[in-house]
């Protein structure tokens, strides 16, 4: 039998290397980039045309390389970053591997041109498919610039899985504030088909994140301290009041390296429990430093996860950082003390004269007396021995709740009561509520009977899905019509969403909003939909480039059914609100009458149903 087992050819075999190393343009920005922060640089351009598919291009003024290092950059595993493999656990820098630019060059056309501060001429090298094509001296800035183009072009199969333009953008986007929140000391500029996107001066860490993010998040910051010898923390929080519906702003950095670890997330997230919904996440933006020691980087292969030799410690004390920094700039609910607090007290009959309360005293009571009992007149209930308490007489508490019972039967309608929730309908319909009143349980669910049990519904989600239903209604049988503002609204639009914007312009027009763009990254919308009339547009807007953002398939996108959708959700009822039976009871009928009334508009279940034979179960 022949042998089977052959090396691989290196041209294959680099190939192979790259897919692992570069899974998207937005992976070889991220390995770039990088090397500019290792090589000392203070300034950065980025710029990508059409998402990084056609040119990927760095400019630093770090460094440099000379002639030989220049050509050895190119090799697979040649690194000045570490010698030893006990270097692995003591890294500084964030590339190491000597991989990224023979991955890279592996599999897209390159052009490196780069030049010590000492020289006079620099080098250029042309690689074609790990293939150098020229090396020669030339003219060249100080520091290092690195084009690449057509990405994947010898590999059409990994080239067509990208995703479109935006996906891909954003998908760069994201590495390129990554690296530029935790270096606020560098320049950092980014330029997407010819427009300038970010332009970050350095600045201090807040400065940075209020230039990235717009500067309205100047009032949002919380910041956070923790300093232990186990590792400590820096950074910020964001209000609880502006969590967002992505999870898009929650930012974790150890030792000036990004990474993602759900553990810790958790922890931060439970820190802001009972402050955002469940539907909402916390943003944040936080800073560790840990010994090099007591952490592997190199566990996965784009070092955005990394192990921690501490990590139920650091579980524990970021948690608790996170919750004195919400208390300590009081943004964290408290108890009104100059809230009126009234008791509910039986009223009098009618016409009863009501007497002045008197104190009777027993002079003969002895608590150390187990065997007598309390005289009939006396105030005092104690007693010893096992029984603690003297039980009323049963018509004591008739004649005391002859009040209570009038009051019930009268104030019903605001009042429901639970006993008979659960008495099944004669209705045959087995999701149509029964005509007995629903209850609300903890001001956020609604407690309805059915034919076979009964049902919880979630009144936040129920009532978008009766208003998304109403505006889509509404909406196909209008005509569009653009209702033009009295006074204008101008706001300004955050880097990362001007782009999708403007990518859905047209779709925008075309549903009724009239807008158009100030100093570039000011929308000013002088008339809207007319069924938006009283909205917030403002929020309206950011939901759409939130949902727009957030989605993969873009083709696949209705602007319209985000815009109802947002509506829909801005204008519902939150969890929280306490309803009367006439509000619960309209929620419930509406929502039987809805289609799809089992789901929310953005596919979240609406209610869980509980059957009698299940209750029953729960009784055995």
């Amino acid at each position: 039998m022949s042998d089977l087992i052959k090396l691989l050819p290196n041209h294959i075999a680099n190939q192979i290397a790259a897919g692992e190393v570069v899974q998207r343009p937005a992976s070889a920005v991220k390995e770039l980039i990088e090397n500019s922060i290792d090589a000392g640089a203070t300034a950065i351009d980025l710029i990508v045309k059409d998402g990084g598919k056609t040119l990927i291009q760095v400019i630093d003024n770090g460094c440099g390389m000379s002639e030989n290092d220049a050509r050895m950059s190119f090799e697979r595993h040649a690194t000045s970053k570490i010698a030893t493999a006990d270097d692995l656990f003591h890294l500084q820098t964030k590339g190491f591997r000597g991989e990224a630019l023979a991955s890279v060059a592996a599999i897209a056309h390159v052009e490196l041109k780069t030049k010590l501060h000492a020289e006079e001429l620099g080098t250029q090298i042309c690689v074609e498919g790990s293939k150098i094509k020229s090396q020669e001296p030339v003219q060249a800035n100080n520091g290092t610039s690195i084009s690449v183009k057509n990405l994947f072009y010898n590999i059409p199969a990994r080239r067509n899985f990208l995703g479109s333009n935006i996906t891909e953008y954003k998908h760069v986007l994201n590495e390129f504030l990554r690296v530029a929140l935790v270096h606020p000391e560098v320049h950092f500029t980014f330029h997407n088909n010819g427009d300038e996107i970010y332009n970050l001066p350095p600045a201090g860490l807040r400065q940075r994140i209020v230039h990235a993010f717009g500067k309205n998040y100047n009032s949002r910051l919380v910041p956070v301290q923790e300093t232990t010898d186990i590792f400590s923390v820096t950074g910020f929080i964001v209000k609880p009041e502006f969590a967002r519906s992505s999870r898009d702003q929650m930012y974790l950095f150890v030792n000036n390296r990004f990474f993602k670890d759900k553990y810790l997330n958790h922890a931060i997230q439970s820190a802001f429990e009972g402050m955002i919904s469940s539907k909402k996440y916390p943003a944040y933006f936080l800073y560790f430093t840990v010994p090099t020691t007591s952490i592997d980087v190199n566990v996965h292969p784009t070092k955005t996860e990394i192990k921690f030799e501490n990590n139920k410690e650091i579980y524990a004390i970021l948690r608790s950082a996170v919750k004195q920094a919400i208390g300590q700039y009081n943004i964290s609910p408290s108890i009104d003390f100059d809230l009126e607090q009234t008791f509910d007290t039986p009223s009098p009959k009618l016409g009863e004269i009501v007497a002045a309360p008197t104190v009777k005293v027993d002079p003969n009571f002895n608590p150390f007396n187990t065997t007598a009992k309390p005289s009939s007149g006396g105030g005092s209930s104690f007693q010893g021995g096992q029984n603690s308490a003297v039980q009323p007489n049963p018509s004591d508490w008739e004649s005391y709740y002859h009040n209570i019972k009038n009051t019930s039967e009268s104030e019903s309608e605001e009042s429901p009561v639970l006993e008979n929730i659960l008495i099944p309908s004669k209705i045959d319909n087995e999701f149509q509520s029964t005509t007995k009143a629903p209850y609300q349980i903890h001001t956020k669910y609604i407690l309805t009977t059915i034919k076979n049990g009964f049902i919880l519904i979630d009144q936040f989600r129920a009532h978008a899905r009766i208003l998304y239903n109403q505006l889509l209604q509404d909406w196909e049988s209008s005509t569009r019509k653009t209702q033009q503002l009295l006074f204008p609204e101008e706001f300004e639009i955050s880097a990362s969403d001007f782009v999708f914007l403007h990518e859905i312009s047209e779709d925008l027009t075309t549903i009724g909003f009239d807008f158009e763009w100030v100093d570039g990254k000011k929308m000013l919308i002088k008339g809207a939909p007319a069924e938006l009339s009283g909205y917030n547009l403002k929020g309206i807007i950011e939901d759409i480039a939130a949902a727009y953002k957030s989605s993969e398939q873009k083709n696949d996108i209705s602007i319209t059914d985000l815009v109802l959708k947002s509506i829909a959700s801005s204008s519902a009822i939150k969890g929280g609100t306490k309803l009367g039976l006439e509000q619960m009871q309209h929620i419930v009928d509406e929502l039987f009458a809805c289609e799809n009334y089992l789901v929310s508009p953005h596919g979240k279940p609406v209610m869980i149903t509980y059957n009698l034979e299940d209750i029953q179960k729960k009784f055995n």
